[in-house]
Parts: C-alpha cells; sequence; structure tokens
C-alpha cells in the first residue's frame, strides 16, 4: 500500500504550489528507465509520456489486426512494469499515450499487475480516438476526402498523389485516428485515476490534463492552458528541452550530452511555467536551447489544440535559474471547431537500391546509370507506371582526397509504384546493365531495399470536434470496466483564421550594417526544424538584440527560398514570420515531405536535418555580428 501521509500531503499542496509535471518519453524508442528516473530522482507529481509519432500507429495496425502484436508500445509498460513500485510510494500518477492502438489493452495489463501487488491504485483508459471504421464507412460511402488539414489555403498545391485515398480498394485504409485534447484525462483525474492510458491525444494533452486538472481550470481559462500548452510542447519530446538536438552543442562540453535526462516543467496556478530537470543530472536546460526546442514543428505563432489555441508571438523566455527557463505572456482563445484527423492508407510499394563511385568524374558517372536505366525501362514499357522515380545524389568527393571514403559518393536511386511488378522490372533493368556500368561502380552490400516492399501512405484531414465520441473508464480490481465517463465537447471555438505570412515590418539596408564576411550561417544563427505532415518548419534566431535587425531583413521568404538551393520545387510554398521576443524568423515550407514521413521520398525524412543545411549556406554577415559571436563562443569555451 502507499504512504497515506504521503497521499494526503499530495492533497494538502495541490493547487497551492506550481504543479511539477516530469517527462518520460517523447518517442516509442525511450526506454523504460527514462520513466523510473524521473519518479526517482527529485520530486515530481506527474509523469507523462508521448510515445507515438505519425506513422507508429498505422505501422502496428496490420500487425495487431492478424495477432501479430498487441496495439501498444512495449517501452510504454517496461516503465510502468519499472516503476509501479514507486509510483505506489510516492503516489505520482502518470498519463501517457503509449496505449496506442489499444489503450484498453494496456491498462488491463497494468490493472492486473497493480492488484498482483496489492496497490491501491486506479487505473484508466481514454477512449474515443480510434475513427478507422467510420472514416472508411464515410469515404466508401460519398467518394470525397475528408477537408485536408492544409485545404483551406489557398496559396498551396497539395500532392501529386494526396488524392489516391480515394482508391478504397487498391489503397484501403490501415488506421484513422484523432487527436484528443485534455477532457478525457481531466474527467479520469476528478474519478480519481493514478495511471491514464491513452491512444492518440495530442502531444500536449497529458501535461494540459494534468495542470488543469491540478488547478482545477475551467475549459474558458485560456491563458492558463494556452500557456500549459507551450509546456507541453517543450518537454514532450525526450530530451529536446534538455540538450538533445541542439544546434549550440559544439559551444559545451560534449560529455554533457551524453546520458541526458529529460525536462520537467513547473506550471503555474496562471499557466506560466518553468522548465527545468533534475539536479544533478547532464545535459542542460537554457534559454538557447528552450528557443530551438519552441521553435521545433511549429505553424507559426498559433499553436493550435482540441482545448485551446495558443498565441505565442509575444512569448517570453528567461533565464531565472541554474537550468530553469521561465516561459511567460502566451495568449489563449477558444479551440478551432476541428481536430486533426491523421489517416494512414496502403500506398503501394517502394524501393532503393544504393549505387557508389569514386572520385574523378563523378556528375558525369551518375549521368550515365541513369540514362542506362530509363533506357532499359522504356524498352520494357514501365517509364510512365512510377508513382515516383528519383535519382539522388548524395555527397560531394572531396578534392584531393587522403582517403577512398573521402572520395566516394553514392546515387541513391528510389522508386514508388502502385504494383510489385513494376519493381521487379525495375530491378531486372538494373541486373541486365550491371556490367554496363560507369568507371568503378560498386554497390552497398545490403541489397534488400532493392526488392519491392509494401508502405504506408498518410492524409491529413480534419473532423469536428463535436462529433468525437471520447470518454474515459476508469477499471475494477479485476480489469472489468467499473465506470464510464464521457469528455464532452469544448464550450465554445474559435474559426479557424489564414496562417500568419509577411515579411519584416521594418526592415533596414543591409548595406547600412558595415563590412561584411562571408561566413555560414550557423556561425551566427541557431536553428530548429521539424516535419509537419508534408512540409518542413525552420526557426531561426539570433541571441543579441543588436543582431536581430540584420537577422529580419536578411531573411526574407525570397531568401529562403535562395538558401533551399537546387532542392527548391516550383510547387513549394513558403510562409514567414517573426517571433520578436526570441529574436527569431520562422518559416514554413509546403510540400517537401511528399505525403509525410512513412512515404517521404528524401532521407531527412523528418525534416530534421534542414536546419543544419541552411545553417551551412555561406552568406554575407556584418562583421560586427561575426566578431560578436567568436566573442560569445571563446568565452564559453574558456569555461569548459
Amino acid at each position: 500500500m502507499g504512504d497515506a501521509g504521503t497521499s494526503e500531503r499530495w492533497q494538502r499542496e495541490r493547487g497551492s504550489r506550481p504543479v511539477r509535471i516530469a517527462n518520460c518519453s517523447g518517442a516509442r524508442g525511450d526506454p523504460g528507465y527514462q520513466m523510473r528516473r524521473q519518479a526517482t530522482q527529485g520530486p515530481i507529481d506527474f509523469i507523462t509520456g508521448d510515445y507515438l509519432a505519425e506513422m507508429n500507429l498505422a505501422e502496428n495496425a496490420e500487425k495487431m489486426a492478424v495477432g501479430q502484436h498487441d496495439g501498444w508500445e512495449p517501452t510504454a509498460w517496461d516503465g510502468l512494469e519499472q516503476t509501479l513500485d514507486v509510483l505506489n510510494e510516492k503516489r505520482i500518477k502518470v498519463i501517457i499515450n503509449g496505449g496506442a492502438l489499444n489503450p484498453s489493452g494496456l491498462a488491463r495489463k497494468t490493472q492486473a499487475l497493480v492488484t498482483e501487488r496489492g496497490y491501491d491504485l486506479k487505473v484508466a483508459y481514454v477512449y474515443g480516438d480510434d475513427c478507422r471504421d467510420e472514416v472508411k464507412a464515410e469515404l466508401e460511402r460519398t467518394n470525397k476526402l475528408p477537408q485536408h488539414l492544409d485545404g483551406e489555403n489557398n496559396d498551396i498545391s497539395l500532392m501529386e498523389n494526396a488524392t489516391a485515398l480515394l482508391d478504397t480498394k487498391g489503397k484501403p485504409i490501415v488506421s484513422a485516428n484523432v487527436y484528443l485534447g485534455a477532457r478525457g484525462i481531466v474527467k479520469g483525474l476528478e474519478l480519481g485515476a493514478d495511471i491514464i492510458i491513452c491512444g492518440r491525444v495530442a502531444d500536449a494533452s497529458p501535461v494540459i490534463g494534468a495542470a488543469w486538472w491540478w488547478h482545477n481550470w475551467t475549459d474558458k481559462d485560456y491563458d492558463q492552458l494556452a500557456g500549459t500548452l507551450i509546456a507541453g510542447h517543450l518537454i514532450e519530446c525526450s530530451a529536446y528541452a534538455t540538450g538533445s538536438n541542439f544546434a549550440g552543442f559544439d559551444e559545451y562540453d560534449i560529455n554533457n550530452f551524453v546520458d541526458l535526462p529529460f525536462g520537467i516543467a513547473e506550471v503555474a496556478a496562471d499557466g506560466t511555467s518553468v522548465v527545468t530537470k533534475h539536479e544533478g543530472t547532464k545535459g542542460l536546460v537554457n534559454v538557447d536551447n528552450v528557443i530551438c526546442q519552441f521553435l521545433y514543428e511549429l505553424q507559426g505563432p498559433i499553436y493550435l489544440n482540441s482545448d485551446v489555441t495558443a498565441n505565442a508571438k509575444d512569448l517570453q523566455v528567461e533565464q531565472v535559474g541554474k537550468n530553469r527557463v521561465r516561459l511567460s505572456n502566451v495568449k489563449g482563445y477558444p479551440p478551432p471547431p476541428t481536430t486533426k484527423l491523421a489517416i494512414f492508407y496502403r500506398g503501394g510499394y517502394e524501393s532503393q537500391i544504393l549505387f557508389n563511385a569514386t572520385g574523378y568524374g563523378t556528375k558525369k558517372k551518375y549521368e550515365l546509370m541513369q540514362k542506362q536505366v530509363r533506357f532499359g525501362l522504356k524498352e520494357k514499357g514501365l517509364e510512365d507506371k512510377f508513382q515516383l522515380l528519383d535519382f539522388q545524389e548524395l555527397g560531394t568527393p572531396a578534392p584531393n582526397p587522403r582517403s577512398q571514403f573521402e572520395s566516394t559518393t553514392y546515387l541513391r536511386v528510389f522508386a514508388q509504384t502502385d504494383h510489385e511488378a513494376t519493381l521487379y522490372g525495375l530491378l531486372k533493368t538494373f541486373s541486365e546493365f550491371a556490367m554496363q556500368h560507369y568507371s568503378g561502380m560498386h554497390l552497398s552490400l545490403d541489397m534488400r531495399t532493392a526488392f519491392p516492399r509494401s508502405y504506408l501512405a498518410f492524409y491529413p484531414g480534419l473532423k469536428s470536434q463535436d462529433e468525437l465520441q471520447e470518454g474515459i473508464a476508469v477499471l475494477s480490481r479485476d480489469g472489468s470496466v467499473a465506470q464510464k465517463a464521457d469528455a464532452g465537447h469544448p464550450s465554445a471555438y474559435q474559426k479557424l483564421q489564414p496562417r500568419e505570412n509577411y515579411e519584416t515590418a521594418d526592415p533596414v539596408d543591409l548595406a547600412s550594417l558595415g563590412e561584411t564576411v562571408r561566413v555560414r550561417l550557423g556561425d551566427v544563427v541557431l536553428a530548429r526544424s521539424g516535419d509537419k505532415g508534408a512540409n518542413i518548419n525552420i526557426g531561426l534566431f539570433v541571441r543579441k538584440d543588436s543582431h536581430y535587425p540584420w537577422l529580419k531583413s536578411f531573411l526574407t521568404r525570397s531568401r529562403m527560398q535562395e538558401l533551399i538551393g537546387d532542392d527548391w520545387r516550383p510547387d513549394f510554398f513558403i510562409e514567414r514570420c517573426e517571433f520578436p521576443n526570441l529574436l527569431a524568423v520562422h518559416f514554413v515550407v509546403y510540400g517537401p515531405l511528399g505525403r509525410g514521413v512513412s512515404s517521404c521520398r528524401l532521407l531527412d525524412a523528418l525534416g530534421k536535418g534542414f536546419a543544419d543545411y541552411i545553417r551551412d549556406k555561406v552568406v554575407d554577415v556584418p562583421k560586427s555580428i561575426v566578431t560578436d559571436m567568436q566573442a560569445i563562443k571563446e568565452m564559453r569555451r574558456a569555461n569548459l
């Protein structure tokens, strides 16, 4: 049994101080010991975890249907199994979305362990996110697609195959899940739940639910909910708030980034928060890294959630202690009337093969390979049978190389088709021309990717919130449902507005900023990028107020297109906005990721490397800014 004194103290403190919420996962691979660490390394009230990327559910849906997968994420169960004793002792509550496709299954497995150990803990699960049967039936009945997430933007061209979902026979739906908010979670906590297992709730919803209940907010306390949404956005992604994926890592002792802790948010009654970590752990929580993480996977200053619309344009981020960063000045408004609907369907088949070339004449070698392949496909009548056939040149041979590795690059031939036979025809073409190859051609050792495999495609839609059937089920000790409660719907909505897109209102004449030098953009700018369906977002910022007039004048939409270089395509579109308090300029580039991560043609399917690609570009920067940044970096290195 748990410590009654601990439980009573916990109840007395509820609402009288900031709630301390520790995140234990941002992806399905995060190990169970991260949950136990958060529970044992310092005082906390809640543990939250986000185990789901957009493609997790779909990848496991077909396996679950034939009994080859439990539907929930194994690492979520691992964390609960490792941590249950501590949860009971310290009365720490847990809210995670590791239930994935089968939240009721993971809840019952957890309840069985609770009962076995004789603990007085209530286990519950949120239901209502799985809309597969409903979406499938509606699509077959009407032959009309749900409204696309980007459909209201008239400047955007949807990708060529974006409507392939209409082929309900050839490309059947595998999964369809709506992004739920925190309402079911709050209901569960009101019913006394200690462990709440969710499926596809929005990434920040567990954090919002914990703070909402702790501070006894209403669903119209929009500023408080909005501030918590941003706090949840910051800590939900594993160690990203504590040093992972940090563009400025090279300015610090690299050993500090080995075995990182995960983030904690202390959310106050007014919705402001402090992002931190347990004392005595590695990593760092500072303004630079927190801004990087804030700029990750944004659509712009308006952050949408099922419970609230947050306007973070004037967000304030300030260091208030060692490894303590305070967030404030977020405005909240009613949520949108719709929520995201993630539909995955069988897109067809894909394959890839890698051809290596060494040094001299590389461009001509790859040109010859492409001509040979296209000739062979035309002879077989297959040239126009592909959804996609890409010849991607990766790498640049080093000049005057010191090793063959330095001199070697590769050609990635990536293909997608409706039928396996087309890809076998491509493989046969490769084999027929194998001994007619360019000078020095060699292959990667693993040829398995050259054979067809099925792939899943993504359609991001919208669903009316008033149509949701969200609720919470609390289990009895034998695993049966003891109590159910409907989550209800938001009491008010705010219509979606077009996303902001503008150049700076007060540009300066770049020539007036004095002498410039040619340096890499990353020498003076930090950045973070990520995926948003078909799109890539990127936020770039400087670290001194005096540098910002240059940055916002320099980084125009046309400049971003120029920096994208040969990767730019005519059907892409760029949105731009600014975060003046963060000294940041933010862009969304529509289109580079095609139909999303699971079917993307790019190696960087998550868009995470895009920021460092842009930072690697050599540009003209005022010498004064370069000198300032050199001094800042030298000071940090001196303190290592």
